[in-house]
C-alpha cells in the first residue's frame, strides 16, 4: 500500500514537472544540473541551440555571468539568491529592445549542496514595456502644452499617403500636392533653421521604433512655425480616424506647434534615456551607447573601458531600514558618482544596486576613476529618514583588448572583477591592472566626452 502511494506521488510529481509552464532546474554548487523539466530544456535550447550543456552557469556565461557569482558568494545555508533577475539572452541592440529574448530567473539555495532555479520567458512583457514607454511619449507629445497638432501618414518609402485636414488648412497646400511626395520636399519658410532630412529620421525610427526632434514647417503666412516632429513606425489600423483606410504599413508623422524650443524634446528624451529614481542613464540607453562606442573604438583602435560597481550589503540596508531608505541611498550614490564622472564617461544604472561607467580611456585611467568614486562614497555620510548612513561599494574594471572585441566580453570581465572585489573584502577596486586589488592610485586628468 505504501509503495502504491509512493508510486502515485512520484507519478503526480513527474506530471507536474512535465506540464509546469515555467522552467525548473535543480543543480549543485558548481552548476551541474541534476534535474530539469521539459520547459527549462526548451529554454536552454534558445540560449545555446547548437549544444547540449548540462551546466547552468556555463550555459548562461555569455548573457548572465553574474548568476555564478551570485550563487558562489551567497553566504547563508539556504535562502533566495536572486529573485526575478532578468537575463537578456539575445536579440535587439541591448536590453529594452522590442525583439529581445528575455528570461526572468529566481534562484534558491536549498542546502550547501543543492540549488533550484526557475526560468520564465518575459520577452513579450519586455516588448510591451517598451511599447508603453513609446505610448507615453506619444501621449506627452500630443496633449502637453500643445495648441493643436497635425498628422501625416507615410508609406514604407517615406512618401505621404495620408494627411489630416488640419495640416492642409495651416499650410495652404493642396491635398494632391502633398500625397505621393516626401514631407521635406514641401517649401519651408521661417528662420532658416530646420531639422534633419526625412530619410535619416526614418532610419532612426526603424531602429528605435520612434524618433523625436524639432524643425521649422510651412504655414500660409510669411512666417513658418517651430514644430516638434514625432515619427513612429506604424501598422495598418493605427489611428484610423485620422488616416485613410487603405494606408499601407509605414510611419506616422505628428507635427506639434511649439512656443518654446527644445525644452520638451530634452525632457522627453530624458524620460526615455534615464532611470526614473536615480537620474542616471538607464540600462537600455547604456547598451545602445556601449555598442556605438565599441564600434568606434574598434574602428579607430582606441581604448574603451568599463567600470561596474555594486553597493555593498545593500540588501541589509533594505531589510534594516526599509526600501524607502534604500531608495535614498541609491539616489545619493548615483549623485556622488555622477559628480565624480561628470562628462568624462557614461554613468548608468544597470539594475538594482548595480551601476556602470563607460569611458573612452585605458584600464589604468578607469581604475583611477573607480578609486575616486570608491573614496567619495566611503567618505560620505548619506542623510536618510533613519539618520546618517555610511555605505561602501565594490568596483570591477575591464578594458577592450584585441582578444576581447565584444560587449559581452567587456561586461563579463568587469563583472568577474567586481565579484572578485566582493569576495576579497568589499570596498575596493579590482582589475587585471596588477596583482593587487587596490594599487596605489593617484588622481589623473581626464578628457571631457562632451
Amino acid at each position: 500500500m505504501m509503495t502504491e502511494d509512493a508510486d502515485a506521488q512520484l507519478a503526480s510529481l513527474m506530471q507536474f514537472l512535465y506540464s509546469c509552464p515555467i522552467g525548473l532546474i535543480d543543480f549543485d554548487p558548481n552548476g551541474e544540473i541534476g534535474l530539469i523539466n521539459p520547459k527549462a530544456m526548451q529554454m536552454m535550447q534558445t540560449v545555446a541551440p547548437a549544444t547540449l550543456c548540462m551546466n547552468v552557469f556555463t550555459l548562461f556565461e555569455h548573457c548572465g555571468p553574474e548568476l555564478r557569482n551570485l550563487a558562489q558568494t551567497f553566504a547563508p545555508r539556504r535562502g533566495t539568491v536572486c529573485e526575478q533577475k532578468r537575463i537578456f539572452v539575445h536579440g535587439g541592440h541591448g536590453p529594452g529592445q522590442s525583439d529581445a529574448t528575455v528570461f526572468e530567473c529566481t534562484m534558491l539555495k536549498l542546502s550547501d549542496a543543492r540549488y533550484l532555479a526557475t526560468l520564465t520567458d518575459v520577452s513579450r512583457q519586455v516588448a510591451q514595456e517598451l511599447q508603453l514607454k513609446q505610448a507615453e511619449v506619444w501621449f506627452s507629445s500630443l496633449v502637453e502644452c500643445a495648441d493643436d497638432f497635425d498628422v501625416l501618414s507615410l508609406d514604407a518609402s517615406g512618401r505621404v499617403d495620408g494627411v489630416s485636414d488640419a495640416y492642409l488648412e495651416k499650410t495652404g497646400l493642396p491635398r494632391e500636392g502633398v500625397i505621393g511626395n516626401f514631407p521635406d520636399s514641401f517649401p519651408t519658410e521661417g528662420a532658416g533653421e530646420s531639422g534633419g532630412g526625412i530619410a535619416g529620421i526614418l532610419d532612426q525610427a526603424r531602429r528605435d521604433g520612434w524618433h523625436l526632434d524639432e524643425s521649422w514647417h510651412q504655414t500660409m503666412g510669411k512666417d513658418g512655425r517651430w514644430c516638434q516632429r514625432l515619427v513612429v513606425v506604424r501598422h495598418v489600423g493605427d489611428i484610423d480616424a485620422l488616416l485613410p483606410p487603405d494606408a499601407s504599413t509605414g510611419y506616422v508623422l505628428v507635427l506639434r506647434p511649439m512656443s518654446g524650443r527644445r525644452f520638451d524634446v530634452a525632457r522627453l528624451r530624458h524620460m526615455l534615456q534615464n532611470d526614473f529614481l536615480t537620474g542616471a542613464y538607464n540600462r537600455a540607453y547604456f547598451y545602445e551607447a556601449a555598442e556605438r562606442d565599441l564600434k568606434q573604438a574598434t574602428r579607430r583602435d582606441t581604448a574603451l573601458s568599463l567600470i561596474m560597481l555594486d553597493i555593498d550589503r545593500f540588501k541589509t540596508i533594505n531589510d534594516t531600514h526599509g526600501h524607502g531608505v534604500g531608495d535614498e541611498v541609491l539616489k545619493a550614490i548615483a549623485s556622488i558618482c555622477q559628480a565624480t564622472v561628470q562628462k568624462q564617461g557614461i554613468f548608468a544604472r544597470l539594475g538594482g544596486e548595480e551601476f556602470g561607467v563607460l569611458m573612452m580611456v585605458d584600464l589604468e585611467t578607469s581604475c583611477h576613476m573607480a578609486e575616486r568614486m570608491r573614496q567619495a562614497i566611503a567618505d560620505t555620510a548619506i542623510a536618510t529618514a533613519s539618520g546618517a548612513i555610511h555605505v561602501t561599494a565594490s568596483f570591477g574594471c575591464s578594458q577592450l583588448t584585441v582578444a576581447m572585441r565584444s560587449l559581452h566580453s567587456l561586461l563579463n570581465d568587469a563583472d568577474a572583477e567586481l565579484y572578485k572585489a566582493k569576495r576579497e573584502g568589499r570596498n575596493r577596486v579590482s582589475s587585471k591592472l596588477s596583482t593587487s586589488n587596490q594599487p596605489n592610485l593617484q588622481p589623473v586628468q581626464l578628457m571631457d566626452r562632451s
